[in-house]
């Protein structure tokens, strides 16, 4: 399989799960997701400036810019909030198992063996950290978003749909 399709399917495939998303609810998350594309565009460009990663081969036409800032982690987003936003503490341990995935697995093991992307003056572990501030950002932008306190609610057996009511006239 080449690098390009892989950069592409990262890119386009994600986009179609939202069609297993009520509209509503791609509304109300599509903001949290672009938001994290900016900011992990934003720290790629920092992280590049400072040496901490290089790009090999990414999808043509973008020059440095991995697809999946654009595909995966914005729809990514979306769907991690989707199931565990008020849920602060499942967010969390959410997001660290991903990202210990992210971080240890595809940029310190995939990637590179592809020969797209590969970690240079910083470790796995430093990635996974950087990823939990990303994610304590995205949590608190949601949040300030909403514009009314967060009443975090505790863990129960629920379904996701029953947590927020996107019925017409119900929000």
């Amino acid at each position: 399989m080449s690098n390009q399709f892989i950069s592409w399917s990262m890119l386009i495939l994600p986009w179609l799960t939202l069609f297993f998303m009520k509209k509503e609810e791609i509304k109300y998350y599509l903001p949290v997701g672009i938001f994290a594309a900016v900011l992990t565009t934003i720290i790629h460009d920092v992280g590049i400036t400072y040496g901490f990663w290089v790009v090999w081969d990414a999808a043509y036409p973008l020059y440095e810019m991995l697809p999946y800032f654009y595909g995966l982690i914005p729809v990514l987003t979306m769907w991690v909030f989707k199931f565990t936003y008020e849920y602060f503490w499942l967010y969390l341990f959410f997001n660290a198992i991903l990202d210990i995935g992210f971080a240890f697995f595809l940029l310190n093991a995939f990637f590179p063996g592809r020969g797209i992307y590969a970690l240079a003056n910083i470790t796995s572990f430093q990635v996974w950290l950087i990823n939990i501030g990303h994610a304590l950002a995205l949590y608190a932008f949601q949040i300030l978003l909403q514009g009314k306190p967060l009443r975090l609610r505790s863990l129960s057996l629920q379904t996701a749909s029953a947590k927020h009511s996107f019925d017409k006239g119900k929000k």
